[in-house]
């Protein structure tokens, strides 16, 4: 059973993504419409996540709300994975002085909190959903160019690679062919652990008020809006929200850490 396990991850992943690519063939309620004749509804049959304070249903909230937090968490994987690829397979391939000053870049960037940096970028940027893609796409790059760079210095010294070179084979071809696609499998563990990571920090940013706008539903912005709430005793228009960011983030996690025993293991 324990083998197997990834396979419920996936499963409930799976579902939590289908729910949020059909949100308007799921949700019988708009996650927009305020109804002020139903504010703080408690789950019934009509609403079956209850309502929040503005009358909105949540659970129409929550599956239009994985939209904008899921697209976070998978263009900003793109955006990082790709500065990553290119930072650590510069610096891993040539070596030398070039790899020393990069990586002394580098370790500078890791030893400031990256939540400080998104942060501090959102606020001068404060623009909508595609900025804050760029800002959290742009400052996570760090974890992918370090493990691209350890591949890449470890590939270069084989001798498949070093007979490329001797037979006179273009750099580009080797970095693409030999070097990039032999270090795939790594990649794609450290972009799914990515995956989860961007999506707590646009849950954060929201949450502190500077991510999605508040018009726009997203995992981030429902619990903020309930934050008062909860102490009138409305405890479903956080607990739903909340669930569901920390199985999405289960999924997310134990599916990378399923991928990285078989890229150790195989």
């Amino acid at each position: 059973m324990k083998k197997k396990s990834h396979i419920v991850w996936i499963t409930l992943l799976s579902i939590i993504v289908l729910a949020s690519v059909f949100a308007p063939f799921i949700a019988h309620h708009s996650p927009y419409d305020v109804e002020l004749s139903k504010v703080l509804q408690t789950p019934n049959n009509t609403y079956i996540m209850g309502t929040d304070a503005m009358g909105r249903d949540i659970f129409a909230r929550i599956i239009y709300g994985g939209r904008v937090s899921l697209s976070v968490g998978i263009f900003s994987v793109i955006i990082s994975t790709v500065i990553g690829i290119t930072y650590g397979g510069i610096s891993g391939y040539f070596g030398g002085k070039l790899d020393n000053y990069m990586m002394r870049l580098l370790d500078t960037f890791l030893a400031i909190p990256t939540l400080i940096i998104m942060l501090a970028l959102q606020t001068i940027i404060r623009g909508g959903l595609t900025s804050i893609i760029l800002v959290i796409g742009c400052t996570s790059w760090l974890a992918t160019a370090r493990i691209v760079r350890s591949q890449f210095s470890e590939l270069r010294d084989k001798n498949f690679v070093k007979a490329a070179i001797v037979i006179g084979t273009p750099t580009w071809k080797i970095l693409i062919n030999h070097l990039l696609k032999n270090s795939m499998p790594a990649i794609v563990v450290i972009a799914t652990l990515n995956c989860a990571q961007s999506i707590f920090m646009e849950v954060s940013m929201s949450f502190l008020g500077i991510g999605v706008p508040q018009g726009t539903p997203s995992w981030g912005n429902m619990l903020t809006n309930a934050q008062s709430d909860i102490l009138s005793g409305a405890w479903w228009v956080a607990v739903f929200p909340g669930v569901t960011i920390v199985i999405a983030m289960l999924c997310i996690n134990f599916i990378g850490e399923y991928l990285k025993k078989k890229v150790t293991y195989v």
